[in-house]
């Protein structure tokens, strides 16, 4: 039996305006699947005018200015309706899907939904359950102890995969599905046996350890930033913004 390393995987990727998920705004997003290893992806891109002013310092990441976003992006409505139907898709044929640090990805799309067309993400699977895979999680939990950053650029280095244009959502959908499956590999004594059904229930535990070491950790050197323990989505703020 095909381990699901080897198997069908779809990914989701976004570039935005900023890292606050409660104020931010999906500017680009991408959707890639692949059927196995070696096979070629399907990558589904958009382009989104905000409708609120790309910081310099978001553009300088993902290249995406005002001027272009508004001549050739589409409105969000449509296009957060779209993301969220084709990611209940992919649940639907059971294709688990790969979210580099999905709490962020994930919660800025339910807000984008809230946003514009009064719904939640976690609406769309109630027929099929999301299956999520987030390599950020997984390296964390399974390579504990390894000194270093854990970015996507710092993990498709320590994993030997080849990451274009980096900060352009599709490529970096494809880079995380395929540090997923070098990840699936590696530690294939460990993994092989679970199911994305269980992986997805494991890094809820796994995501909500490594929120409160980190917590710790800021405590100790005088930060106050506050972790956010829910993985893969965080609850919705009675002040959301609207």
């Amino acid at each position: 039996m095909t381990c699901w390393y080897e198997g069908p995987l779809a990914a989701f990727d976004t570039e935005t305006t900023g890292v606050d998920v409660e104020t931010d705004r999906i500017v680009s997003a991408a959707v890639v699947v692949q059927d196995a290893p070696g096979f070629r992806p399907r990558v589904h891109r958009w382009l989104v005018n905000p409708g609120v002013p790309v910081p310099e310092a978001a553009t300088a990441v993902h290249g995406l200015t005002d001027e272009h976003l508004q001549r050739n992006g589409r409105w969000p409505a449509p296009v957060m309706h779209e993301l969220a139907e084709e990611l209940a898709e992919q649940a639907a044929l059971g294709r688990p899907l790969v979210v580099m640090n999905a709490p962020f990805d994930l919660t800025l799309l339910d807000r984008e939904l809230r946003r514009h067309r009064a719904s939640s993400l976690d609406g769309w699977f109630e027929a099929s359950p999301l299956r999520v895979l987030d390599p950020r999680v997984l390296d964390k939990h399974l390579d504990r102890y390894r000194k270093g950053r854990r970015t996507l650029t710092d993990l498709c280095t320590h994993y030997g995969v080849a990451l274009q244009d980096a900060h352009d959502a599709g490529a970096d959908a494809l880079a995380a599905l395929e540090v997923v499956r070098a990840l699936g590999r590696r530690f294939a004594a460990r993994l092989e046996r679970l199911t994305p059904a269980e992986l997805h229930t494991l890094q809820t535990g796994w995501h909500a350890a490594q929120a409160r070491g980190l917590q710790a950790w800021f405590a100790r050197s005088g930060t106050e930033e506050t972790v956010d323990p829910s993985w893969p989505l965080r609850p919705d703020l009675p002040a959301a913004a609207a």
